[in-house]
């Protein structure tokens, strides 16, 4: 299994907007985004912290609904990292 890597919450966000998430609301420090299909996930902004990698495999799979190998693919297609 690969390994997931530490992605900031606002680099996060902009993926998620690249998925086709939208922000709908911010609570605290707390961004809700929902996607046209009804799916939504709550991603944590503190500062410039990265997202804790158990919180982001939940967001993956729970929220997301897509598997893990399919998230990293286009994350680093995205970021233009490598894997």
């Amino acid at each position: 299994m690969a390994k997931l890597p530490l992605i900031k919450a606002k680099d996060l966000i902009k993926f998620l907007e690249e998925l086709g998430f939208k922000p709908v609301r911010m609570k605290g420090s707390h961004v809700r985004l929902k996607a046209d299909d009804g799916r939504v996930t709550t991603v944590p902004v503190h500062g410039n912290r990265e997202i804790p990698r158990g919180l982001l495999r939940k967001i993956i799979r729970e929220d997301l609904q897509m598997e893990l190998e399919e998230f990293l693919r286009r994350y680093y297609e995205f970021s233009g990292k490598k894997t």
